[in-house]
This record gives C-alpha cells, structure tokens and sequence, in this order.
C-alpha cells in the first residue's frame, strides 16, 4: 500500500544521495511499548531530514528506511505508509507552531503596534522560518491524506482545527475578530504559507532559473513579503466593517 512519489526535475532523490545509515541489528523489532514509541520517533527525525533536505515530494519510504537503518517492510510494522509518516509530522507541526506563534502574541507587550501589517508581519515570519511545515502544509490535501486510514486522517484533523482555534483565540488578543474571522485568518495564513512556498521553489533548480532568467522575474516569489501583504489586507478588511458574527 505504501506509495512512492516521484522526484520532481528540481529535487535530487535522497537516494541518490548515497545517504544510508543502515547497520547490524538495527531492524529487529521493537518489543516493549517504550521501544517502539522509540522506533517511531527515529522514523519520523529521519523522515524530517530527508525532507527538511530535499523536500518531501521527493522522499520515499525506501529512503526513509534506508536514513533510519531498517528494512521497508520492518518499517511498516509502525507506519502503514510513507504518507502517514508525513501526516504525524504535519500534525506536531501544527502542535510546535501554534504554541510558538502564541507566545509571540501574548507576549507582546501592550504598547508595541498591534496593527494589521504588525500581526500579519508575525504571522508570515512564524511560517516562513518552518520550511518544513510551509512544505507539509501544501503536501497535506494534496497527497498525505489520501493513502492514510480514516482514522488517521481524523486524528490528524483534530490536532490542526484545535490549534486553529488556539491562534485564532490568541489573535483576539492583539486584534478586534470575531472567532469565525480569527479562525479566517489563520486558515488563510497557513493555506496560503503552503502555496506560495511551493510556487517560490527555494533551494531548487526551478528557483535558481527564475533568478537568473529576465524574462521569468515575474515568478520569483518571496513568501514573507507576499504573505504579509495578503494577511494584512485581510484584517485590514474585517476592521472596516467586515462581518463579525
């Protein structure tokens, strides 16, 4: 069941990479619930560092295997596919970003500017220092929950509408929103940090031609500038009398 994805023309494979950690003894089963949580954890920080490196459209589960020094087929013992890898780590994305981006908020201090352009300005920053997550976070519709179980898939949905709803409740803090306008605000935040970090390409060959190339200036994408633009419009909006149900 487990999928493979394809490298795009501007990633390298971590495969190719060579990179293999593999060792003896290494893939014997985990036996106590201590040991496997163990296993679990090594799976996924091997998963985040091919992806934090290559990017997870091109991180497969034989990669993933071979970073962690276990055999395919002793990995999916814990994971049922390379997906559901990804979707636990989008998951404890939404955990570790939500706490840190409502730090930020509550922490301001009551005289710094809380306007429109400061707020969205924090929210873009958050995400864009995430590589990853901005990663995830376009992956997830897309591709992570369709070779999932349901349940995990609901599991998954739990964490991030809680966390939605966690942010939203700290943006109405700093700024005049109605829940359904702070949970807007994150849902646009997050969705549009996921796109717009895919059309930016960072790090790739199809970002190095947009630079060099004249003619395709237009499809440099800088993701914090461009989304502290979007966020910004939109609470500017709901703060000249948008909708506040």
């Amino acid at each position: 069941m487990a999928s493979r994805s394809e490298p795009s023309p501007s990633q390298s494979s971590p495969s190719q990479s060579g990179r293999s950690r593999s060792g003896p003894g290494r893939s014997a089963r985990a036996r106590s619930p201590e040991a496997k949580r163990a296993r679990e954890a090594a799976i996924l920080d091997a998963a985040a560092r091919l992806a934090t490196a290559h990017g997870i459209r091109s991180v497969t589960l034989t990669d993933i295997a071979a970073e962690v020094g276990m055999h395919k087929s002793a990995m999916l013992r814990y994971f049922e596919t390379r997906e559901e890898i990804f979707l636990r780590l989008a998951a404890a994305g939404w955990v570790e970003w939500s706490q840190a981006v409502r730090e930020r908020l509550t922490a301001a201090s009551p005289e710094a500017p809380h306007g429109p352009h400061a707020v969205a300005g924090l929210l873009a920053e958050s995400l864009v220092a995430r590589p990853m997550f901005c990663d995830l976070l376009a992956q997830t519709p897309m591709n992570l929950e369709r070779n999932v179980s349901l349940e995990s898939v609901r599991s998954f949905k739990v964490t991030a509408i809680a966390e939605v709803a966690a942010v939203g409740e700290a943006l109405r803090g700093v700024v005049v929103l109605s829940p359904a306008q702070a949970g807007d605000v994150v849902a646009t935040a997050t969705a549009m940090a996921g796109a717009l970090w895919q059309m930016a390409a960072p790090g790739t060959e199809l970002r190095r031609l947009y630079e060099s190339d004249p003619d395709l200036a237009h499809a440099v994408v800088d993701v914090a500038p461009r989304l502290t633009g979007i966020l910004s419009a939109l609470l500017r909006g709901y703060g000249t009398g948008g909708e506040t149900e």
